[in-house]
């Protein structure tokens, strides 16, 4: 028998599938996540002291303890002759890298894996989906914050790497540390965090390094994450170490970029060669491996069981930076065919269902991210019934997001006008001049400017402004507000449904080089994170946590062309406005501006925010104890970076709020700079942001450009070079980025075709008019069912702000920051009315809101940070934006 299984992916097409080992599939779907707390007892597994050295582990889940039809039932199943496509159970233990993974295990594998939260399934749906309904050859546990000695943190991994003795599993990071744990050995802390840097490995060449070279010059340097690590001395007898790091030291990500002259003595000293073949009679666990005498500067990077399909890797083969990753993950492919055709030297075929038929509804729930292409398989039996959320947003399913010409209640079919001004720009005195003009007047009330202020080296080009057209939208928290409507589904889902309810003509906007042709343009708070994954706010925000407009009309400048657009967006049924005709008259009658903007000037020097009567909601000496309480955070393993944040406001009264813009886009020019007023909130919104947070163009591409390193500039030509210098290789800002690249490339990864998230430019350094910066940019293929509300989900916040793991990351900054970041942090943009969209990272930012002014600012701390350095660049993030509103008073 043969069967088809479609896909939109080139590379995961297979038009016959052989030999599957399975002799009837009902697959499962998934119930409800529930986010436990740390005091929590999940079926067997005890907890200990997340401090303590000791090994805690109930009696009751010892190996062998598994009774009834479970044990054997595999190896009573008829054998398969080739495996053409494996099937994955993915346990995600709430990590920001758990995507990485799916992407790579989806282009190995053939088929994407399932991916299941460490406390989503019970024992018996475990075994039921194992052991009856035989739905996964494999399981990969995944990274995670927190130890395998806390049961809130590991969930079901301890008891499925004790019980589930036939079949293969690879643990990574946090699942290497459980396989290690459940044996018998300890997890401690390492005597260094390592994050976001980088080390050599020796491996002893078994099948899961199979064509990998090994030791010091070998080339093979691996990303590690991890403050804890498992103890040399406790390793019990069955558990067998497969890889170690080749010396003492970690290394950043360009220092492994450098020319390896190291010879070859260390490894003639310890009796390996490069290729490890002379320890492959180990795999079958018949002698351990050498090791070396001097333990304390080896760490252990790679464990195997001696009698059971079960591997550990403490680094993390899915990062970005590691080499030869997607070959670890072939190789565990081919370890699990190995396995099965061992214990089953017979042929078997069967038929099974179409892709699309095997792909089922998603249950969602507040702290969960949606995803529509990577979920779980429909359910045939009723082993874990659904159930029911109050909110009425427990679905989420393809069908219900994918159908845009699916009609609803709303359907409204649009139409876009638009002329071109060649050359106009110029001749008009520019955007500062359109705008002023056309949409400064009574105080700019209502208006919008995406400002494209900056444009050296083409990092933007377009500009967006206009003013309040046919709707308005405000919405505050999700307890509503006597000021806004509060939507019972929350905005998201809101404007999701609202976008999805356009029709148009493609042909309207054919011609047009930007990806904005009218819809929603404003910004979404921080504390929207939860709508995205977060299960609630600690801190309520001052300001609502989303304001947006519908823009109907729009004037476009292209900075690179020097050419004006002009754009209507009326309903089908309606007649067009003049709109068009006044503002074509209005920009003709402009004259060139006789005022020159003024030489910018590049240092804001040693301005002090305080001395100009900005007060601190933490003082320096609480600021840095709030670092030195990160740190101990991710020394203990809770987080692999926290982006810590705070505020200075400063009561202003009455300003010209558009002039405060207007200076400090002088001042501070920035690619994604942005001017908002909503009058009715009496809220401006002042941004001279560098940062991109996501783009989704026409063409289904995504990008995310997150920034993570910054230094100020120097006073002359030689001390600003060696200040971009010394931001490039910095070993700090270096681990910061990676480590973001990696979250954006997971959060990507949601919502992107297997195999298309890549980074086409990794740790660049741009600078701007205060401060040098380092860029990196991510980008993938949006899968065809994905909306764009679905993308911005999947990645809101943007990781550069929140840090890694996100969630547990989250939740550690809520408890550290005094109060809700509101806007900052957050986001600025559009969301196009035919699906594509471009949003911004609210850094930089002025926010006059009822009569003060306030700017966040912040850092990511790591395990190499220092709290006084973390101070002075949080106070040097501010100071531009400050003297700005200084300015202006």
């Amino acid at each position: 028998m043969s069967f088809s299984l479609c896909s939109s992916s080139s590379e995961l097409k297979y038009h016959c599938v052989e030999g599957l080992w399975r002799s009837n599939v009902n697959p499962p779907v998934s119930k409800p996540s529930v986010r436990v707390g740390n005091s929590t007892r999940r079926d067997n597994i005890q907890r200990s002291d997340r401090d303590s050295r000791k090994i805690a582990v109930s009696n009751h889940i010892l190996p062998g303890q598994l009774e009834g039809p479970y044990l054997g039932k595999k190896l009573l199943e008829k054998p398969c002759e080739k495996l053409e496509y494996v099937r994955t159970l993915l346990i995600d233990n709430y990590d920001s890298y758990t995507y990485n993974i799916y992407q790579e295990l989806s282009i190995v594998n053939g088929v994407p894996p399932v991916v299941v939260q460490n406390d989503e399934w019970t024992w018996k749906d475990i075994c039921h989906y194992l052991y009856e309904e035989n739905a996964f050859d494999n399981i990969v546990i995944s990274p995670g914050p927190g130890s395998p000695t806390c049961s809130a943190d590991i969930g079901i991994c301890l008891r499925l790497l004790l019980e589930c003795r036939d079949i293969p599993i690879l643990g990574v990071c946090l699942g290497h540390q459980a396989l290690g744990y459940v044996h018998g050995a300890q997890v401690v802390h390492a005597s260094e965090p390592v994050h976001g840097r980088l080390s050599e490995i020796q491996h002893n060449g078994c099948q899961l390094f199979h064509d990998i070279p090994s030791g010091r010059t070998s080339g093979f340097k691996v990303v590690r994450y991890h403050s804890l690590v498992i103890d040399p001395e406790s390793l019990p007898e069955e558990l067998i170490p497969i890889a170690w790091t080749s010396s003492s030291n970690a290394l950043s990500f360009l220092e492994t970029r450098k020319s390896n002259a190291i010879s070859d003595d260390y490894e003639s000293q310890i009796g390996c060669s490069r290729s490890a073949k002379s320890f492959s009679e180990c795999e079958n666990g018949s002698r351990r491996p050498f090791v070396l005498s001097d333990k304390s500067k080896r760490v252990i990077m790679g464990i195997r069981h001696s009698s059971r399909p079960h591997y550990g890797l403490q680094f993390h083969p899915e990062s970005v930076a590691t080499p030869h990753g997607r070959q670890i993950f072939s190789n565990f492919r081919k370890i699990t065919e190995d396995y099965w055709l061992r214990l089953r030297p017979y042929t078997a075929r069967m038929q099974v269902p179409c892709a699309s038929q095997l792909f089922g509804e998603v249950p969602r729930s507040r702290h969960v991210v949606n995803n529509a292409g990577d979920q779980l398989y429909r359910k045939a039996s009723q082993i874990s019934p659904l159930t029911h959320n109050a909110d009425k947003k427990n679905y989420f399913g393809v069908s219900n997001t994918v159908n845009i010409s699916h009609p609803s209640t709303d359907v409204r079919f649009l139409r876009l006008e638009w002329r071109k001004f060649d050359r106009l720009a110029s001749q008009v005195g520019g955007a500062k001049s359109i705008f002023c003009e056309l949409f400064g007047h009574h105080k700019a009330e209502n208006t919008f400017w995406l400002d494209s202020s900056s444009i050296e080296k083409k990092r933007a080009r377009f500009s967006f402004m206009g003013g309040k057209g046919g709707g308005y939208l405000l919405i505050e928290d999700a307890d509503g507000s006597t000021k806004s409507k509060c939507l019972e589904e929350g905005f998201l889902d809101f404007l999701n449904k609202e976008l999805l309810s356009f029709r148009y003509e493609e042909r309207d906007y054919e011609g047009l080089p930007f990806d904005f042709h009218g819809g929603y343009i404003g910004y979404l708070g921080y504390n929207l994170k939860v709508e995205c994954s977060v299960v609630s706010n600690r801190h309520k925000s001052r300001s609502p946590d989303a304001c947006f407009f519908f823009a109907d009309n729009l004037l476009v400048v292209d900075h690179h062309n020097d050419d004006v657009y002009i754009l209507c967006l009326r309903e089908e049924c309606t007649a067009m406005t003049s709109w068009l005709d006044s503002t074509e008259e209005k920009l003709f009658s402009l004259k060139l501006s006789a005022t020159r903007l003024e030489e910018q000037n590049f240092q804001v020097g040693n301005f002090s925010p305080f001395e100009a009567g900005f007060r601190a909601e933490k003082s320096r000496e609480q600021y840095m104890e709030d670092v030195e309480k990160s740190l101990r955070y991710i020394k203990d393993g809770e987080s692999y970076e926290l982006c810590l944040t705070t505020q200075i406001r400063k009561s202003i009264g009455e300003i010209d709020s558009l002039g405060l813009y207007l200076h400090l886009r002088q001042k501070n020019p920035a690619p994604y700079a942005a001017w908002l007023n909503f009058s009715k909130e009496n809220l401006c919104v002042c941004c001279s942001s560098p940062e991109r947070f996501l783009r989704l163009d026409r063409n289904g591409t995504l990008e995310a450009k997150p920034i993570k390193g910054t230094v100020a500039r120097g006073e002359t030509v030689e001390e600003d070079e060696q200040r971009k210098l010394q931001l490039q290789y910095s070993e700090k800002d270096q681990a910061e980025n990676l480590m973001i690249v990696d979250l954006l490339r997971n959060d990507l990864g949601r919502v992107c075709e297997p195999g298309s998230v890549h980074v086409p430019h990794l740790m660049d350094v741009e600078s701007y008019a205060t401060v040098h910066t380092m860029v990196s940019t991510i980008r993938g293929k949006k899968k065809s069912e994905v909306t764009a509300v679905d993308c911005v989900r999947a990645a809101f916040p943007g990781g550069s702000m929140t840090g890694a793991p996100k969630l547990r990351s989250m939740e550690l900054l809520d408890c550290l920051e005094s109060s809700s970041r509101g806007i900052y942090s957050g986001s600025i943009g559009f969301f196009s009315y035919n699906q594509t969209f471009d949003l911004n990272i609210v850094i930089r930012t002025v926010v006059v809101h009822e009569g003060e002014a306030s700017i966040g600012a912040g850092g990511a701390i790591v395990a190499l940070s220092n709290p006084e350095d973390e101070y002075e660049e949080m106070i040097l993030k501010t100071r531009a934006p400050a003297k700005a509103v200084m300015e202006s008073l």
